[in-house]
């Protein structure tokens, strides 16, 4: 079951519930996805609509400029948002992003430290959610925010 969960495929994921798979994530009985691992960042809570996701920017995802590469922001908030939307999945259905829409206010160094990816469910429909997120640093400063429309659909649609 726990490979099956990992990759996002299979039986488990039909059996589950958005949420119980964030519970199972958080308590260690399912592993996070490889992606989390590749940009050190983690899932830290998720309930109903919301899921928060912390990491702390290094070098290593620097671009040219001496700065955070846009897409590691990008990737931090594309989670909360994605996954608050996915917290609130039955068991049989799935989604996908439409549209991710990111506004950055300021840059974000090695040194701006450990961030935090706040996302929320604006609106959960029968075929369509979208949701919200904010990534601020340890102080709630605002880095950069987002929006995403997700369309939602049974498993055997996918």
């Amino acid at each position: 079951m726990t490979s099956d969960v990992q990759t996002a495929s299979g039986e488990a994921l039909k059996s589950m519930s958005g949420l119980a798979l964030f519970q199972a994530m958080l308590a260690g009985e399912v592993p996070p996805p490889s992606i989390a691992e590749t940009l050190d960042f983690r899932l830290v809570d998720a309930d109903h609509g919301r899921a928060v996701f912390e990491g702390a920017p290094s070098i290593a995802v620097y671009n040219p400029l001496g700065t955070v590469h846009g897409g590691w922001a990008m990737t931090l908030l594309d989670s909360c948002v994605g996954c608050a939307v996915h917290t609130t999945l039955q068991p049989g259905e799935r989604y996908t992003t439409l549209e991710l829409k990111t506004n950055f206010v300021r840059p974000i160094t090695a040194k701006t430290g450990a961030m935090r990816a706040e996302g929320a469910i604006i609106h959960r429909g029968r075929r369509t959610a979208t949701a919200e997120g904010r990534l601020v640093d340890a102080d709630g400063k605002l880095y950069a925010h987002a929006t995403t429309t997700c369309m939602v659909f049974p498993a055997e649609e996918a």
